[in-house]
């Protein structure tokens, strides 16, 4: 039900979500610790509110702590967020998520969004952004709104992933990468098995976000 270990491309076009894109929403700020360095990226709230919001409600929880990337290809991308990936060695690495039916508060809107059955959000494809170098982007398995914890940051401009490319791909970028890309293309370089997990393992210390709007 998650983007698998092979691939964070989708096969299909999906439905998105009806949002509003509010252009005077200040970014908030998400710093990510790792035991390679730390790296900063903004979040596109007005762009993307469910998807960010989703992400804040992940990271404040304390969902993506202790995590380790599960799959590291260079040239390509990096990708990070299934509760599985805990073990480093796990064979289900990058079909986990959040829990079905769990619930975050909407950062714009104050309103409380309930995950899917399989902890997945609806799809977001409001703003054309494309995946260029450093951005974060929503990884999936391909299905319309299967979108969870799971995401990528790319270390290559892979405009085949947009969700307004002519593509099967459907990947909706939510952020980028504003200090720290030094880390970023270390853990890039990182060698991998065959399974593009790293052969020492990479872990996620800790996700902290600033500069969200006042409650």
């Amino acid at each position: 039900r998650r983007s698998s270990s092979s691939s964070v491309m989708g096969c299909v076009s999906s439905a998105s979500a009806s949002t509003t894109v509010t252009s005077n929403v200040p970014n908030p700020i998400v710093k990510f610790e790792t035991t390679l360095g730390s790296f900063e990226a903004e979040l596109y709230l007005g762009e993307l509110p469910l998807t960010v919001s989703s992400f804040v409600d992940l990271a404040q929880t304390g969902f993506y702590n202790g995590i380790h990337f599960h799959r590291v290809i260079k040239d390509f991308m990096l990708q990070f967020g299934c509760p599985h990936a805990k073990n480093p060695q796990s064979s289900e690495a990058g079909t986990g998520g959040p829990d079905g039916r769990s619930t975050y508060k909407n950062l714009l809107s104050g309103e409380m969004v309930m995950r899917d059955s399989g902890g997945n959000i609806k799809d977001e494809h409001t703003s054309k952004r494309s995946n260029e170098v450093g951005t974060l982007s929503m990884a999936n398995t391909g299905e319309p709104n299967s979108g969870g914890s799971q995401f990528f940051v790319n270390t290559k401009h892979n405009q085949f992933l947009d969700w307004f490319s002519p593509g099967a791909s459907k990947h909706p970028v939510f952020g980028k990468v504003t200090s720290g890309m030094d880390v970023v293309r270390a853990i890039e370089s990182a060698p991998t098995n065959s399974s593009d997990k790293p052969r020492t393992p990479i872990k996620m210390i800790s996700v902290t976000v600033s500069n969200l709007p006042a409650a």
